[in-house]
């Protein structure tokens, strides 16, 4: 009977040999890990802020940016696909495992003995004993079009992340600017309101004198009350505004309670000159680039894959009495008769074509936006400085003029109430040529990849 103690202690030096011999195979051909770590080192990004989900009651658009940045739900989605393409980098950089195999042939079934002359131990015995180890190798350029591709994937992750940031800076200052237009809205309506209530203590006492009817007098109201209504409304409109600020801050429970610190007329007032243009494209731009270069590399590798991979064989083999110990070599690979790899081949190809016609789109979408962008600034720039030179002065003079004749009994209410709604729209469309303007010279910048002004 076999015993199972005598045979693992007999084969444990020749165990551990065969195992040596995988050990160095191994070792032989593990280069290239490093890159692998270290970039998985540098492109690991910034955790995302531990703060409480807080903001500060009073919210500079500067600070608003710099919350996006840390905790915005896109921005973080991007950074995980930067850390998944760092280990698909990784993960290409590895060389397939070496195989190891035993097998043990030759054993007898019936009663006639496996002993030798060497004697009846387990390693003397006529059993045919075959230790191997298998080591796949890749040939053709497989492995370094592999490498490429991930490299190219991982920039393009890279880029995409930036590009990320710049919408997201882009969109975080457009609705901050948007809480601010919705504030100032709410202030011109409720001056307004306040105007008239004004006029309709004048209005009272001219009704006691007998100058006006009741009716005059409750016209007056029923406007300032509809203004009121409207800045109650406005009010509503400016806190969904905040709330809207706080979706891209990332703030899981947003409430709108924050105020703003910056003033709109402050930022329209920025000027914005196209000083100094990235010398870098844009990342949208680098991000389709990459990608193109990441099909190639891809092509490039399924028409590798043509190239039949070897598999090299080393192999021990203990078989007494005659040849008791032996070492044998080996190399095997599949033939390509039925399978040449011609739809991967296809397909990476067409994925390449594809990618360059979005490499074309996105550059012209990008001189796109950039020629729109200036258009825009051009027109939002100029309408601000009519309203804010000539005609917002003059529809303030025309109502300080119509409300003095009013009151002295020399205009009619038909004039004070389309005086003080003509002053009003004029107010909210100065208001709003500011925000256009602020709005249109962030959206240049960020279609020039420069920073918001």
């Amino acid at each position: 009977m076999c015993n199972l103690t005598d045979f693992s202690q007999s084969l444990m030096p020749r165990w551990w040999l065969c195992v040596l011999v995988a050990s160095s195979l191994g070792s032989c051909v593990s280069q290239g890990r490093e890159p692998a770590t270290h970039a998985a080192k540098s492109a690991k990004p910034a955790a995302a802020s531990p703060k409480a989900d807080v903001l500060p009651q009073s919210l500079s658009v500067a600070q608003a940016r710099r919350i996006a940045f840390q905790r915005n739900w896109d921005l973080l989605a991007a950074q995980a696909n930067v850390e998944l393409a760092v280990a698909q980098e990784l993960v290409s950089r590895e060389f397939p495992n070496p195989t190891f195999s035993y097998t043990t042939g030759k054993i007898s079934t019936d009663s006639s003995p496996n002993g030798t002359r060497h004697g009846n131990g387990i390693w003397d015995r006529s059993y045919d004993s075959v230790f191997a180890v298998n080591q796949l190798f890749e040939i053709g350029g497989k492995r370094s079009q592999r490498q490429s591709s991930a490299t190219h994937g991982r920039q393009a992750a890279q880029a995409s992340l930036e590009d990320a940031r710049r919408i997201l800076d882009l969109g975080v200052t457009k609705a901050y600017l948007a809480a601010l237009l919705a504030e100032a809205d709410v202030g011109i309506l409720r001056d307004s309101a306040a105007s008239l209530r004004q006029q309709a203590k004048i209005a009272e006492a001219r009704l006691h004198a007998g100058d006006i009817s009741l009716a005059d007098k409750a016209q007056i109201e029923i406007a300032a009350d509809q203004l009121e209504l409207n800045a109650e409304a406005a009010q509503s409109s400016a806190k969904a505004a905040r709330i809207s600020v706080e979706v891209l801050l990332g703030v899981k429970s947003p409430s709108g309670s924050w105020q703003a610190a910056d003033r709109l007329e402050a930022l329209a007032a920025n000027p914005f000159t196209e000083h100094a243009v990235a010398a870098q494209p844009r990342p949208d731009i680098r991000a389709a680039e990459e990608a193109l270069r990441k099909s190639e590399s891809d092509l490039g590798l399924q028409q590798a894959m043509r190239i039949p991979d070897p598999t090299a064989l080393l192999q021990y083999e203990h078989n007494p009495p005659d040849t008791s110990n032996t070492i044998g070599i080996g190399l095997s690979f599949p033939l390509p008769l039925w399978n040449s790899n011609k739809g991967n081949i296809k397909a990476a190809a067409a994925a390449q074509t594809l990618a360059a016609d979005q490499l074309g789109k996105v550059k012209a979408q990008a001189a796109s936006e950039v020629a729109a962008a200036r258009v825009a600034l051009a027109e939002a720039a100029a309408r601000r400085q009519r309203y804010a030179n000539n005609i917002a002065p003059k529809s303030a003079e025309t109502l300080k003029i119509i409300q003095y004749a009013y009151q002295k009994g020399g205009a009619a209410l038909v004039d004070l109430l389309q005086a003080q709604r003509t002053d009003n729209d004029i107010r909210v469309a100065a208001a709003q040529a500011m925000a256009d303007k602020a709005s249109a010279a962030a959206a240049l910048a960020s279609s020039l990849n420069l920073r918001n002004p």
